[in-house]
């Protein structure tokens, strides 16, 4: 089964409010180059499929869980992108303010948009982390699953015995 980049890049884009500096071409190849990344965390194999470019899978098993951590994974490089571009601009553009009789320009504090970007990116990483940690949760099965619990016990409650199930029925 495949599952299409296309769909996931266009959910990304306007996740983010359709932004001016990417479109769903630049999403989907992000997405595209960056499966391995996707596997590593999850430690499943997916691939993109050469004919195609699209997800594909042995078990036929990308599921919504999947997506959202991919998602994530491209939010993440979004923010981080978008801060190295403020930081690369603090160092070019040092005037905050100017006055001049009257008349008075301000420019974007440049430091202060790369503490939000920092702070956004930060943000995204823990809900990354707790994705993650969810996945996992969710994927463990039981190694080993000890006796039957529908076989009636035996308790003595006085002289009498009682019948008394591990589980409700």
């Amino acid at each position: 089964m495949t599952t299409k980049i296309v769909d996931i890049s266009d959910e990304v884009y306007r996740e983010l409010g359709e932004p001016d500096d990417i479109s769903i071409a630049s999403v989907a190849f992000w997405l595209r180059t960056n499966i391995g990344s996707l596997n590593v965390l999850i430690n499943k194999d997916y691939s993109i499929n050469q004919s195609t470019l699209e997800i594909e899978s042995s078990d036929n098993n990308f599921t919504i869980n999947e997506k959202s951590i991919f998602k994530k994974l491209y939010v993440i490089h979004y923010y981080d992108r978008q801060l190295r571009k403020t930081l690369v601009s603090v160092s070019l553009d040092s005037v905050v303010s100017i006055s001049d009789e009257g008349s008075s320009v301000t420019k974007v504090n440049k430091n202060e948009l790369s503490k939000t970007f920092a702070g956004i990116k930060k943000q995204e990483m823990a809900e990354l982390k707790e994705l993650l940690n969810s996945y996992d949760l969710n994927a463990i099965a039981p190694l080993q699953v000890a006796g039957d619990d529908s076989i009636p016990g035996l308790s003595t409650e006085g002289d009498q015995s009682v019948n008394i199930y591990n589980r409700a029925r």
